[in-house]
Parts: structure tokens; sequence; C-alpha cells
């Protein structure tokens, strides 16, 4: 019992220190999008003879952030990197993109998602208004609210007369 009370203490005690919480990370904090960088993939060298790695070395397949974004904004002078169709791809991805229509792409795609995506939104409609044939109808209905003075008054002359709550109309007021 005595070491969970002084566990228990020297927990509280460790949430409580600003210090600690700003040395182990305790706070809830996003990352920086803008400091996420991809890295280039692995390869296999042609040759085995590798020398080790400098700690905080660059890696020479990678470009430096300077770079990418300069490719991002003013495009790539690598014939590769200047467009996707200069990709190679084997015989058999070339047959499976033809077979399952990849290469055919229709360049108005986006505007066929919009039109459809519109057509359904105006289709749908609330199973209320399906059941009472109101659709594309909207219906202003005047609310009645009760009025609690008159309504007092009613129930209380209501219990004196032994009557039941339900006896006589309820006092509304139009809004």
């Amino acid at each position: 019992m005595k070491n969970y009370l002084v566990l228990a203490t020297v927990m509280l005690t460790l949430t409580a220190c600003a210090q600690t919480k700003e040395q182990f990370d305790f706070s809830n904090k996003a990352p920086d999008e803008f400091k996420v960088t991809t890295r280039a993939p692995l390869e296999l060298p042609p040759d085995f003879t590798l020398r080790p790695p400098r700690p905080g070395a660059q890696r020479p397949q990678e470009d430096s952030a300077v770079d990418e974004a300069k490719q991002a904004v003013f495009g790539s002078s690598s014939p590769q990197a200047a467009s996707p169709a200069a990709i190679e791809i084997t015989q058999g991805e070339a047959i499976l993109l033809q077979k399952t229509g990849a290469t055919a792409i229709d360049p108005n795609i986006r505007d066929r998602v919009d039109a459809e995506s519109a057509s359904l939104a105006k289709e749908s409609q609330s199973t209320v208004d399906k059941i009472l044939g109101k659709a594309g109808r909207k219906v202003d209905v005047e609310a009645e609210v009760v009025d609690p003075i008159k309504e007092a008054e009613r129930l209380k002359q209501n219990k004196e007369a032994g009557l039941p709550v339900t006896e006589g109309e309820t006092p509304t007021t139009k809004q």
C-alpha cells in the first residue's frame, strides 16, 4: 500500500512540473507540415564496396529541399521527371493498364463527377417529404406556443372543480 502511495505522489509531482512536461514532451503539439519531407527509396548499389555513412550527411540519392522546391515550381529539367509517360514500365504493366482502361483517361472526369453529384443532391429528399408528397415544396406552419400563465390558471380551476387535466382547451399564443 505504501509503495502505491509513493508511486502516486511521484507521478503527481512529475505531471505538475512544467519543466518535466517540456522535457518529456507531454504536450499535444501537431507536427509542422512544412518540415515533413519525403525520403528517397533505398537502392542496392551496383558494387558492394560501401563506405560507412557519416552522421548528419545528406544521402547521395536525395536532392536538397531547395532543389525539390525549384523542381516543383519551375519544372524539372530531367527527361524522366518531366512527364509520367517517360516512366519505364514493363510489357506486363502496359497490358494490365490497357485491359483496365487506364490508358483511356477522360480529361473531363471532374466535370462529369460534379454533374453526377449535383443530380444526386437534387434527387435526395427526406422520407417524411416523400410520404406526405411535399417534394420540393417548403411548407411554413405557424407555430403555436402554450401560454404558461393561462394554462396554469386552467389547470388550477380544473383541480378545484375535480375535473381531469385534459378537460378544456389549452390556451396558446401564435407566433
